[in-house]
């Protein structure tokens, strides 16, 4: 759950700043899950999206950025999103070790793609958010050459 104070960007929710997990039925659609759990917890989100994937915990987890509106939900606790090194596998194989910063990074670093890119998501964002999204630029795949 993704929120500004300011100009700083937030990592706040139900439980916090730590990452939901959610186990999702087999006919159940994952973003729908989510958009659901978050309207009912903290009102309707601005954008769900989901940003990656990986496996871990026996299972395949899904990773979500939810946004939600400037001053929606104040009283949920939250702390500011900081820098984080991306995980780095090789050209065909997945980082083994991903830790909890280094998915919200890859996740700001997809909205801000989003944020450049796609007019549903230009459209929704706020000039607070698109002025911190610049900031999450891609870097090349370090693989190939």
């Amino acid at each position: 759950m993704l929120r500004l104070n300011g100009q700083a960007p937030e990592l706040a929710g139900p439980c916090g700043p730590e990452p939901w997990y959610l186990e999702v039925g087999a006919d159940e659609d994952p973003v729908e899950v989510v958009r659901r759990l978050s309207s009912g917890l903290m009102g309707d989100p601005l954008l769900v999206h989901s940003t990656s994937w990986r496996r871990a915990r026996g299972s395949v987890i899904l990773s979500f950025v939810v946004v939600n509106a400037n001053g929606q939900a104040p009283e949920l606790a939250g702390i500011p999103i900081g820098r984080a090194e991306l995980a780095r596998g090789g050209a065909t194989e997945a980082a083994v070790g991903i830790a909890h910063p280094q998915v919200l990074e890859h996740g700001l670093r997809h909205l801000a793609w989003l944020a450049r890119d796609d007019e549903v998501v230009q459209a929704l964002l706020s000039e607070g958010w698109r002025s911190v999204l610049a900031r999450y630029v891609p870097e090349p795949f370090r693989h190939l050459g």
